[in-house]
């Protein structure tokens, strides 16, 4: 088995979307970064790789038997053994996974790039190993207004993808609201232009047509709905706060 050491790792908790495992040159000073003193390196076929990074579903069995307990995290200069936990690569893409002891990939991250062009070296002339696996013949029709599909966030920056899924959020309480001169109200400020337009709309068609406007790119328009749309909910302003506030020299 092929093995990684000295691997710097900045885990994101929970993700089913690859967007958000942040790349390398988007991790922030105050993310927590932990070094894996020692982790065993897969290669595995893309729909296998496609499978774990994109979603929190159970890993093949045979996987996590052959790293279980391979892996040690360094923390105050102790070795701490983890059960399940390792680098995965298609030969294109590269991703560390740790289940913290379960079976599915809870806690996911990118590597430095010093470490991903030492995969790519490491792996060239490796065969991909073959595991069962069921992929979700569903995940497609998975996508939501709270789980993107990966095309709605294409290009972002982390920062725009993290206000374009509070917008996601703001805009999905609305929809619970049924509240039709609401919803009429902010599609108007999102496009003024359509204001005869809108004012004939009943609260679905307005509501899916705002939804619809909004749900590719970002710009200074999706930005300042987003603020405009939270204000007075503590829950969303904190989360506008975070993603807003001055960045740590």
């Amino acid at each position: 088995m092929l093995y990684l050491h000295d691997v710097w790792v900045n885990w994101f908790e929970g993700e089913e979307n690859g967007y958000n495992i942040c790349h390398f040159h988007e991790w922030r000073k105050e993310d927590v970064i932990e070094l894996l003193d020692q982790v065993p390196l897969l290669k595995v076929g893309k729909e296998l790789y496609h499978y774990i990074e994109n979603d929190l579903s159970e890993l093949p069995r045979q996987m996590l038997n052959d790293v279980y307990q391979k892996a040690y995290l360094r923390k105050n200069h102790e070795r701490i053994q983890q059960d399940y936990c390792f680098v995965v690569t298609d030969g294109t893409a590269i991703l560390a996974v740790d289940t913290i002891g379960y079976t599915v990939p809870i806690r996911k991250s990118r590597l430095i790039p010093r470490q991903e062009q030492l995969v790519y070296e490491m792996v060239e002339s490796q065969e991909v190993l073959e595991y069962e696996f069921k992929p979700d013949q569903k995940r497609e029709e998975a996508y939501h207004i709270l789980s993107p599909n990966p095309f709605m966030m294409s290009g972002l920056t982390r920062k725009e993808r993290q206000l374009k899924q509070l917008l996601f959020m703001a805009l999905d309480q609305l929809r619970t609201s049924e509240n039709t001169a609401e919803v009429r109200y902010w599609y108007t400020e999102w496009a003024p232009e359509q204001y005869r337009t809108i004012q004939e709309l009943d609260f679905h068609e307005a509501w899916q047509m705002l939804y619809e406007d909004t749900k590719y790119g970002w710009s200074d328009k999706h930005l300042s709905l987003c603020e405009n749309l939270i204000k007075g909910q503590p829950f969303f302003e904190k989360l506008w706060e975070v993603e807003n506030r001055p960045k740590v020299n």
